[in-house]
């Protein structure tokens, strides 16, 4: 989708595939018929954005084969779908049973991860629809905190930027990937993304913003984006989602509410603010299990709510997180982002009553919360192209 800003630049609104993992073009393919399509006519456009994951064998097939790019650039056509942006976090496995740990391997001192995002980079130059000169790719911020070498990893994306500037040279097209800030990773949040990206200082390297991970690290919307912006660190995309927030975690029936989120598959890292600063655990089970993290004060978790549907009392989304960091990106003179890309991939992790059955169910939600998004940036003052 598709929206004019009032100072006549286009701004774009996609949501995200991996929602529906694939590992191979084949089933990307498969994605696009089954699910991104009907989301489209549901919403009665012509065109829709999507946000493309492409795990790491269909990478390597769109980047090595140019009849497979090709055939996927025609697919996209054929189905009214356009690709602007890619979600180059997870690397492969997003669809599997416990996912957890896994999705922030490899990390940028390894060298696959700059070679995956490479591939990446080079595949979305050729997607990228014919009146459009600008892409953008989500990445793992460095690593998880436990084990890394940020001087590998800083290496490691300025050879990314100098492999973009010579891409752009030979297509024409500029492609921009940023980092996405998330709890427990060496780049938590958007403070800690300051001092690699300033080092760094390429402009075709920056920052994602998601809206889930900024809110479950209570970070103050206004204050990050003015941060980053004063820095010169570009955003280069906005994800939006919600959190799960938790305003009296105290509670028994709170705590037995959340409990109905703790699953296997994803981590959700819980946070809360103390007068002694962010505390948390690195899923919501142990922030459950006993008092390792403080109750006195609400807590959020990295569970992405969808934007339309928050959670039933006692608990609540970070929906009023979302709204204050799309005014603060897109609601000034001049969008501080042109890339948005809503993030939903936890459906089918939530609680049993409330997933999706089927395919139309999973339809109708996805295109309501573009919906959501779509009167949130007509608010704006933006006006949806056709």
């Amino acid at each position: 989708m598709r929206f004019r800003h009032p100072d006549g630049s286009t701004v774009h609104l996609a949501y995200c595939t991996n929602v529906h993992p694939a590992e191979t073009l084949d089933g990307v393919l498969a994605q696009l018929r089954d699910h991104c399509e009907p989301v489209r006519r549901r919403l009665g456009r012509d065109r829709l954005g999507i946000g493309l994951w492409l795990a790491a064998d269909a990478a390597r097939t769109l980047d090595s084969d140019p009849a497979a790019l090709r055939t996927l650039r025609a697919e996209l056509d054929r189905r009214g779908l356009e690709v602007v942006t890619l979600n180059g976090f997870p690397y492969d496995g997003f669809g599997a049973e416990e996912v957890k740990y896994r999705v922030y391997k490899p990390d940028w001192a390894d060298p696959e991860r700059l070679e995956h995002t490479t591939a990446l980079a080079r595949v979305l130059a050729g997607l990228l629809p014919e009146d459009v000169t600008e892409g953008s790719i989500s990445t793992l911020p460095l690593a998880w905190r436990t084990v890394h070498d940020t001087g590998r990893g800083e290496k490691a994306l300025r050879t990314l930027a100098e492999r973009l500037d010579a891409l752009e040279e030979l297509t024409g097209k500029s492609v921009r990937v940023g980092l996405e800030p998330e709890p427990g990773c060496v780049v938590e949040t958007t403070r800690d993304a300051l001092a690699p990206l300033t080092a760094i200082a390429h402009p075709r390297i920056g920052v994602c913003v998601d809206t889930c991970h900024l809110a479950t690290s209570f970070e103050d919307p206004d204050t990050a984006v003015d941060a980053l912006t004063a820095a010169g660190v570009p955003i280069v995309k906005s994800q939006l989602s919600a959190a799960l927030h938790a305003e009296h975690p105290h509670l028994p029936e709170v705590r037995a509410a959340l409990a109905a989120f703790d699953e296997p598959r994803f981590l959700h890292q819980t946070r809360t603010s103390t007068a002694a600063g962010l505390r948390g655990t690195d899923d919501l089970g142990e922030a459950l299990g006993g008092d390792t993290l403080p109750d006195a004060s609400p807590w959020r978790a990295h569970f992405h709510v969808p934007l339309h549907a928050a959670p039933a009392a006692p608990l609540t989304s970070t929906l009023p997180v979302l709204r204050a960091a799309l005014t603060r990106l897109i609601g000034g003179p001049h969008p501080r982002t042109r890339h948005l890309e809503v993030e939903t991939y936890t459906w089918q992790a939530l609680p049993p009553e409330l997933r999706p059955r089927g395919r139309t169910q999973l339809a109708d939600g996805i295109a309501a919360e573009l919906t959501l998004a779509r009167d949130l940036l007509t608010d704006l003052g933006l006006k949806e192209l056709p």
